[in-house]
């Protein structure tokens, strides 16, 4: 593991208008190492901050008109995604998979020093042979991602995670479920993580660099000490 623990993120954050998103952007606000923040959304994330600029763009397959724009960051914090419920397999594909790989290989061909943070999921499937479909494109897109030309890819599965109080894009589930953290994190502490937990992670991803390309649970737990 290489420390750079002197290093200046300047990051690009996508999906800020969502829990993890927004969780993230939270914490990269809140971090003495995080210098500047670019967040790229379909509509206003409602945040002002000294370090943040937002660029409001409604396609994210075609970047061409603020391509100029995405230049001089180190970091990306991939937080963009839709839930599989209800979706068939090749709208999630489209929307998982192409989008991903558009928005990354643009990235990497105008920042060749960035790290690259992209959220996944718990169960993801690598082999992209399984079942479960969603698991089968989330696996294709991490595997792919970590053949492009960036400093690093990162790949974080989370399971449970635990929003950080205060934040309004919480999903309306975990107001109700909340309590099952404690034991979770008790009997299952790999499978139960916080939401700051995962934005530090990110930020000392890029700081301190790790071991291993999938991140997991236990991983994130680790790497935000």
């Amino acid at each position: 593991m290489n420390s750079t623990t002197d290093l200046k993120i300047r990051a690009i954050i996508t999906g800020t208008t969502g829990m993890v998103g927004e969780g993230v952007l939270h914490e990269c606000l809140n971090h003495p190492q995080v210098e500047a923040v670019l967040v790229i959304n379909r509509k206003p994330c409602g945040v002002t901050h000294a370090k943040l600029k937002e660029i409001l763009h409604t396609d994210f397959f075609n970047l061409t008109p603020i391509r100029d724009q995405l230049g001089g960051y180190n970091a990306c914090y991939f937080c963009l995604g839709i839930s599989s419920v209800g979706v068939k397999e090749a709208e999630y594909y489209k929307m998982t998979y192409t989008l991903t790989m558009h928005v990354a290989e643009t990235l990497s061909s105008i920042n060749s020093g960035m790290t690259f943070c992209y959220v996944s999921g718990a169960g993801t499937d690598s082999t992209e042979k399984g079942r479960s479909m969603w698991a089968r494109i989330k696996g294709k897109t991490e595997n792919d991602l970590m053949k492009l030309p960036f400093k690093q890819v990162f790949n974080f599965r989370p399971g449970f995670i635990k929003p950080t109080p205060g934040l309004k894009y919480t999903q309306p589930l975990y107001k109700y479920v909340n309590w099952m953290f404690p034991i979770g994190r008790a009997l299952f502490p790999a499978g139960f993580c916080t939401l700051k937990e995962i934005g530090l992670a990110m930020i000392h991803a890029v700081t301190k660099g790790y071991e291993k390309n999938v991140v997991e649970g236990k991983d994130i737990i680790e790497l935000a000490k």
